[in-house]
């Protein structure tokens, strides 16, 4: 199944994404939670969804995907944990090495921006980078899970670009600066749930496109850390809940190790394309 989230007449919205339209939630049954967060804290309202979707939607109406004002798949995560240096060739490229344990650090909601929405270049610097990542959203409550378990807690996938503003990101020793400039972390254009996709995504192709150029080509097989340890790990330290976001790191062929450095510049078009899960595309503006 697809989800999207986005801003309907009364407030955020979600809905099921058929055939390039969308059905909305509030033809899909009556007393589903208003937000695809809240369906997905809702296991009652999301096991009655699925067992009556096929007729649901058979009857709906669809709304036309190119209409609607979309947002980020879940637009306020409780916890968005992103992974630093998850591939090696990313961290050979930028003179790193790949630990014990994972690099870790947050974003903030307000840094997120969805599928077709301007990703800006802010006024201080023009050091804006991307990093095509898969996104992990979280659909159960996990506290100290095994990696075995882990799987069980994941909801689906989306595509997510961790835009980066390299020089922000090196004032400190922390990444979190430049990891957190308004508009910068797309994410998006769907929720994927994980029945759809291969056990952990392992084994799916890995883009980023910058004006139709490759920049990045990998394969999620490569990253240090899968999902299934990560997610143990970090349930190790803290709860992750239902509508928690991790975001699994990037692989090589970023701007900023490329001679001469690339950044992304106002009128510029960057993708990030997923096997099995989409396209995630955006304008770049200052």
């Amino acid at each position: 199944m697809r989800l999207v989230s986005y801003q309907g007449s009364k407030g955020e919205s979600w809905g099921v994404l058929v055939n390039g339209g969308v059905v909305p939630s509030d033809k899909l049954g009556s007393g589903l939670p208003a937000t695809l967060q809240g369906l997905l804290a809702d296991q009652l309202a999301w096991t009655g969804l699925v067992r009556g979707l096929p007729q649901r939607i058979a009857e709906a109406e669809p709304l036309a995907l190119d209409e609607l004002q979309l947002l980020p798949c879940i637009p306020r995560p409780g916890k968005l944990v992103c992974l630093g240096v998850n591939y090696v060739d990313h961290a050979k490229e930028g003179g790193n090495q790949i630990g014990d344990y994972p690099a870790l650090f947050l974003r903030c909601a307000t840094s997120l921006l969805a599928h077709g929405a301007p990703l800006r270049v802010p006024k201080v610097s023009s050091k804006l980078d991307f990093e095509a990542e898969l996104a992990v959203v979280i659909g159960r409550r996990a506290r100290f899970v095994s990696e075995a378990e882990a799987l069980d807690a994941v909801f689906g996938y989306a595509c997510f670009n961790d835009a980066t503003l390299r020089d922000y990101q090196r004032k400190t020793a922390q990444w979190t600066i430049g990891k957190n400039f308004d508009s910068t972390g797309a994410f998006g254009p769907c929720l994927v749930t994980a029945d759809e996709l291969p056990a952990g995504c392992v084994g799916l192709r890995l883009q980023s496109r910058l004006n139709g150029q490759v920049m990045q080509d990998a394969n999620t097989a490569d990253m240090a850390f899968g999902v299934a340890r990560t997610i143990a790990l970090l349930s190790e330290a803290l709860t992750l809940e239902p509508g928690d976001v991790i975001v699994m790191g990037t692989p090589g062929g970023v701007g900023y190790a490329r001679t001469p450095p690339v950044w992304m510049k106002a009128g510029d078009t960057i993708e990030i394309e997923i096997e099995g899960i989409g396209v995630l595309s955006n304008p770049v503006m200052d």
